[in-house]
């Protein structure tokens, strides 16, 4: 199954009102970043132990690790969770960065130095969840 598929499929394994919401979002990340790299996790690790929730990715950079080693991951990443949907903003060096700048303006949502979580699409504003993604992918490249 390619990446396309399997995007789908997560997406079409969602029950409502999740499921509409991580298509819209979806379909939203790849209007503001149209010829972007697409990934999915499926969350397990190396011997398939499930180890985070599945997640579709967006984009690609490339992490350096402490120990001088490097991988290539992608820069946005969204994931279903128990309680709603999780935006992920990879490789923001400032972790105030997010809350300080989208904290109060976004709406009902908890935003972390990376994570902006929230229970429903219409409890956010999508413009600016789309120039938090924007602007997180500009401060990756």
């Amino acid at each position: 199954m390619n990446i396309q598929e399997q995007i789908k499929k997560y997406i079409d394994s969602q029950t409502e009102p999740k499921r509409a919401d991580i298509e819209v979002l979806h379909k939203h990340i790849l209007q503001a970043l149209p010829k972007c790299k697409l990934w999915f996790l499926d969350g397990k690790d190396d011997k398939g132990k499930i180890v985070s929730n599945p997640n579709i990715g967006y984009g690609t950079q490339t992490i350096n690790y402490a120990n001088g080693t490097s991988e290539e991951f992608y820069q946005i990443g969204i994931s279903a969770n128990t309680t709603g949907i999780s935006v992920y903003i990879m490789g923001i060096e400032d972790k105030k960065y997010l809350p300080e700048t989208y904290g109060k303006t976004i709406g009902k949502a908890s935003v972390t130095g990376y994570c902006i979580k929230f229970k429903t699409l219409k409890d956010i504003n999508i413009d600016t969840l789309e120039t938090a993604i924007r602007e997180g992918v500009e401060q990756t490249k």
